[in-house]
């Protein structure tokens, strides 16, 4: 069962006063529960859709239709709230917030959408990920690998249905990298969420279920 499919994507950027075609009529059409990686070289496309996949950014032409919704036709606070119930989003950057304990820097997104944080879930995600013990540090007295892991389970706490990681793993070493993916797919089927994985890596992607590849801004 599909859960994301776009239709003739196109993204066009105009950069130095030329136009620069970013995606070529991309067709992609992803399953519920899967887990995809989209590899490709740099200046391939990569980011651009899947910031396109997340209703981060609009498409020049074309469709996307994620959890039967079609995102680019959702006004900018229909799609905010749409983007924070549904999806959640891992970055090479952690993006924590520094004066925040890991507990808070989880939670934010659950008390931005004024909802009740389930205690029993998140605690679980604490023990998958190997955070308990660190529940009351701050990002600086944490390594890269547990900054990652906090940033994994931000993105997993408000229980989206997809998770779109954008080189999750540029900043760590190899053994974490391989621990922190094995966890998000571990995550990932234990609570049938559908992933979605941008990497340069070929190891990283050969964990994934399905790999697509992205050349000049075209699926090949």
């Amino acid at each position: 069962m599909k859960i994301i499919q776009t239709v003739g994507v196109e993204k066009t950027f105009t950069q130095g006063g030329a136009q620069v075609q970013a995606l070529k009529g991309v067709d992609l059409t992803i399953n519920r529960g899967e887990f995809l990686a989209i590899v490709g070289t740099s200046g391939s496309g990569k980011s651009t859709l899947l910031h396109i996949l997340g209703g981060l950014d609009q498409p020049t032409k074309g469709q996307v239709i994620v959890h039967n919704t079609n995102i680019e036709k959702l006004s900018d606070e229909a799609l905010t709230i749409f983007r924070r119930r549904n999806i959640g989003f891992v970055f090479q950057k952690y993006n924590l917030v520094p004066m925040l304990s890991v507990w808070e820097n989880i939670v934010v997104p659950i008390l931005l959408d004024g909802k009740t944080i389930d205690q029993a879930y998140i605690n679980q995600l604490l023990e998958l990920l190997r955070l308990k013990e660190k529940v009351n540090s701050h990002p600086n007295e944490l390594s890269g690998g547990q900054q990652q892991r906090v940033a994994i389970a931000r993105a997993l706490a408000t229980k989206p249905v997809i998770i779109f990681a954008d080189e999750p793993t540029g900043n760590l070493d190899s053994k974490t990298s391989q621990d922190v993916l094995g966890l998000l797919k571990i995550t990932s089927k234990k609570f049938k969420q559908t992933m979605v994985v941008i990497t340069h890596d070929d190891e990283v992607a050969q964990m994934a279920d399905r790999i697509v590849r992205l050349e000049d801004g075209a699926l090949v």
